[in-house]
């Protein structure tokens, strides 16, 4: 028994490492040898301390230090706070702003129109859009693959009658030449921000400069009442992230787990699920819900709702919704009975 206990105190000592390990690596600040120098003998020591504890050849010093570290580590965390004022990467340097919600009218600013020749030549341009909520007619669910089948972003795209489409998009609010970790965003790295963009710049973007695979669905069966509830619930988490900034979560606060938390708004009883985590899956599990065109088998609408050729062969003169849209199976008819 001494040794089982041993031995889980060992395990224990060596997931509070894993933890500050992390959080040195990406909060450290500092020139990167003295960071990477710094965790290395940090490392040292966390595992030397645990096979002592292990083996019954350490005293009580390796625990005190063990203690000691993550009480400290624990209370750096706390300190951690979000902001507004870092000098940002241009594709989000300007925060969504809910100008006015007057009845069915809302007025945004900050909505996201850039043309994109590459990933970094692009037409940088943030315009005010007005929309009629009474006019919204479908909700298309946007997956786009860039990190292997089990990994994607999720974008939901809100249709109106006059054709224009407005994509909500929760994204790391990146600093100028930084790049996104999906280990850093377990440790605080990045802040978060709602991107509102027209699809010419959010799909094309990840399609033609970034080359990502992209796949676009239409979610099936949602009221006029509903697609308002949720487009209403994006603007409620701009307003949010407007007021106070938020720490961005691989885990917990991230692109898919925002489209269950609002989902959940307007139909309460939606089951939690891995595939909220491995968002690569994300389609199936809305096929699942049955809210996916029915009648049509999901290898169908994964084959036709895949965008990327289309995306990639359409011109600056063509009309990118309507060509990203052909052959999607619902998408000729809107969401709205």
């Amino acid at each position: 028994m001494k040794k089982a206990g041993r031995w889980g105190l060992a395990l224990l000592m060596l997931l509070a490492a894993l933890w500050i390990t992390g959080l040195l690596a990406y909060q450290l600040p500092g020139p990167g040898w003295l960071r990477y120098l710094l965790v290395a003998l940090w490392v040292v020591f966390a595992v030397t301390g645990a096979v002592g504890v292990a083996r019954a050849r350490a005293g009580r010093w390796p625990g005190v230090l063990y203690g000691v570290a993550l009480v400290l580590s624990g209370i750096w965390w706390l300190l951690l706070t979000p902001r507004q004022d870092r000098i940002w990467a241009d594709d989000v340097a300007q925060r969504l702003k809910v100008v006015e919600v007057d009845g069915s009218r809302v007025v945004l600013d900050n909505v996201r129109d850039f043309t994109w020749r590459s990933e970094t030549d692009y037409d940088a341009r943030w315009v005010r859009r007005e929309y009629n909520l009474d006019q919204l007619r479908s909700a298309d669910l946007i997956m786009s693959y860039w990190m292997g089948p089990a990994i994607a972003h999720t974008l939901i795209s809100f249709g109106f009658d006059d054709g224009r489409y407005l994509v909500f998009s929760l994204e790391i609010r990146k600093e100028r030449g930084e790049s996104f970790s999906a280990l850093g965003g377990f440790f605080r790295k990045f802040e978060m921000t709602l991107v509102a963009s027209e699809e010419s710049d959010i799909v094309r973007t990840r399609t033609n400069a970034r080359g990502e695979d992209v796949y676009l669905y239409r979610l099936h069966g949602m009221t006029q009442e509903q697609l308002k509830g949720l487009f209403l619930s994006y603007l409620g988490e701009a307003r949010k992230l407007d007021a106070a900034p938020a720490f961005y979560n691989t885990l917990t606060s991230n692109c898919t787990t925002i489209v269950y938390e609002l989902a959940k708004q307007i139909a309460p009883g939606l089951p939690m699920d891995y595939r909220l985590l491995a968002s690569g899956y994300f389609a199936e599990y809305a096929r699942d819900l049955g809210v996916l065109t029915p009648g049509v088998p999901f290898e169908t609408l994964k084959a036709r709702g895949r965008i990327t050729d289309r995306a990639r062969a359409s011109s600056e003169t063509d009309d990118f919704s309507q060509v990203i849209r052909r052959g999607v199976p619902g998408a000729e008819q809107g969401s709205v009975p």
